[in-house]
């Protein structure tokens, strides 16, 4: 019951709600109950006593008493039904939050599909636990106890033996719920693995065809499916047999109480009536015994569901508020950016940024220049908190980034990263994404600082036009102009580029580049592997294995041997070619000018 109380805090308020569903539908079983004494009483009184007279009123009688259960009946679909989804509902809701709070560190260790299933199946199936199974689960126990009641005023010496076969069903369902909730658990881990395959393989899809692994990706699932099937195979094995054993011993029970009912009619011991309103009754009994299994079979299902929701409900924020966090001031906050001997470590083993310094004050642009793997997007996301510094000191504006509160500090920055991801609605609403209650004037701005205003004008909609799944239908280029004049719009007092225009060509580029020149104030971090996106920074650094090798403006840095310089030259390999082919004296023609205008960094 440790999960179940977990979960308390969702349900609790819906206590006297379930309560009261729990109620109606003991109410309707206790009204069946009714039945079996109206057949003694139709059979020893009115048959064996010739009054023939009251089988109308009978029969009104039991109109009545239908009418009255139903009714009971319909609360309880109604009032159980409301209970159970207004517990998801606030689930469902801590769940979303909980997942919007968790931290990068959660998310590179996640699959979405296994999300989606917890967010869907699970929750779910526990959503129809709360509206309906606890209270038929609290209804076999009501079941149990009001038909025993009955049946031993009718005859104990009966009901004793009808209880023979009891307590070996209460033992066979025991035995069955140790077996089938691992069984469960099993089943949920299965089917979470391969909507994960059927998620990847959905959103890669474009990569799966441009390399024809097709037939891969088919196999990948079918084998992920087969798991999936041989897990409910084995299931229901465990259902197999314990299904025909439970209606055996039930059924022996029956048998029993045939006899001895029989034996004791005979002997005038027991009327008709009573062994007829004692069948009725055993079915009270047997009946929810006899689907103790699908109960059981229910609560385990529940139970691993639950799990798993606890499971994330439980996951631990790395990233979180402190008690006493600064409020991040509206019109006080510079953006003056600062690294002291920042190191960090994803596994605590392979240093990924070693000892970084850095002093960007406002309005300052700060290029970062290295290969895959050399640190650069690791120090921006430190800055973002996506991860907590453990190492040296990282501040802005002279205090540390855990001091602020964290959603109020992201609200003054803006990233952009280099995989570009825009919302299945209109670039008006991509680009409003970025500000809150967004005038149509400031997107119009925030697209042209952009160099995206010109294309958007130019699609059949403008920019009402309504962009794919992750933006598909648009260029790469396209995408990124968009994703920053989303970044753009919401004025940031520090901006971060993530190899932000990596498919955007050289002249739109530029433009862009001089845009944000004109963010007055604004700190600016570029990373990019083309030198013409850092040449205009106040400061270059160039990283290698989390060192910074080089720092320098354009202009320092290519005049001393070293990676950049050594960047620049293959880059621009062309270009210098053709400067030293004119030096010589050699040839040069209009072919030779066009190359050098496209390839100068100027």
């Amino acid at each position: 019951m440790e999960i179940f109380k977990a979960l308390n805090e969702y349900y609790r308020d819906e206590r006297k709600t379930i309560a009261l569903a729990v109620l109606c539908l003991t109410l309707n079983t206790a009204l069946g109950l009714v039945y079996p004494q109206l057949l003694r009483y139709l059979i020893d009184v009115v048959i064996g006593e010739n009054r023939y007279g009251q089988v109308p009123f009978l029969a009104l009688f039991v109109i009545v008493l239908i009418s009255v259960k139903a009714l009971f009946g319909f609360l309880y679909g109604h009032i159980g039904g409301r209970a159970g989804n207004r517990v998801a509902l606030r689930l469902r809701n801590a769940l979303y939050r909980k997942l919007q709070n968790l931290s990068f560190t959660f998310y590179d260790r996640s699959k979405t599909g296994d999300l989606m299933s917890k967010l869907t199946a699970d929750l779910e199936q526990f959503r129809h636990f709360v509206a309906w199974e606890f209270g038929h689960f609290i209804n076999f126990c009501s079941c149990i106890i009001l038909g025993s009641l009955f049946m031993i005023t009718i005859n104990w010496q009966l009901t004793l033996i009808a209880m023979v076969t009891m307590p070996v069903i209460g033992f066979m369902a025991v035995r069955f719920q140790d077996r089938i909730h691992p069984a469960f658990r099993s089943i949920r881990e299965a089917l979470s693995r391969m909507t994960s395959a059927a998620q990847e393989n959905i959103s890669g899809v474009r990569t799966v065809k441009s390399f024809g692994r097709e037939s891969f990706e088919v196999e990948k699932f079918s084998e992920r499916n087969r798991l999936y099937q041989d897990k409910n195979i084995e299931t229901a094995y465990i259902w197999s047999r314990y299904f025909p054993a439970m209606e055996m011993t039930a059924n022996l029970s029956l048998v029993i109480l045939m006899g001895a009912g029989g034996y004791l009619a005979l002997h005038k011991m027991l009327t008709i009536g009573e062994l007829v309103a004692f069948f009725g009754m055993i079915g009270f009994i047997i009946g929810p015994l006899w689907s103790l299994g699908y109960h059981i079979n229910v609560y385990t299902q529940t139970k691993a569901a639950a799990e798993r929701l606890v499971d994330l409900l439980q996951q631990y924020e790395h990233i979180r508020n402190k008690p006493d966090a600064l409020a991040v001031p509206e019109d006080g906050f510079r953006g003056h950016v600062r690294f002291e001997e920042v190191s960090f470590s994803y596994d605590g083993v392979h240093q990924v940024l070693n000892g970084l310094n850095l002093d960007a004050p406002p309005g300052h642009i700060v290029g970062m220049l290295g290969g895959t793997g050399s640190g650069k997007t690791t120090a921006v996301l430190l800055l973002i908190r996506a991860y907590s510094v453990k190492t040296g000191l990282l501040t802005i504006d002279g205090k540390k980034l855990e001091d602020y509160r964290l959603e109020q500090l992201r609200e003054r920055m803006a990233v952009v990263f280099q995989e570009t991801f825009l919302f299945s609605a209109t670039i008006w609403d991509n680009i409003a994404y970025g500000l809150n209650e967004a005038t149509m004037e400031q997107i119009i701005a925030a697209a042209k600082l952009a160099q995206a205003h010109d294309f958007i004008t130019e699609l059949p909609a403008g920019y009402d036009t309504v962009v794919g799944e992750r933006g598909l239908g648009l260029s790469g280029g396209q995408k990124q102009r968009i994703a920053i004049a989303r970044a753009l719009i919401r004025k940031p007092r520090i901006l971060i580029l993530d190899d932000a225009t990596s498919a955007v060509d050289m002249e739109t580029e530029h433009e862009i580049q001089m845009g944000l020149r004109t963010l007055r104030g604004t700190t600016v971090f570029i990373i990019a592997h083309r030198i013409s996106s850092l040449q205009h920074a106040d400061e270059i650094l160039v990283l290698e294995e989390g060192t910074t090798v080089q720092r320098g403006t354009h202009a320092e840095l290519l005049g001393k041997p070293g990676p950049y310089r050594e960047t620049y030259r293959i880059q621009y390999a062309d270009y210098l070619d053709d400067q030293q082919a004119e030096a010589k004296g050699g040839l040069y023609d209009e072919s030779t000018e066009a190359r050098r205008d496209q390839a100068s960094p100027a």
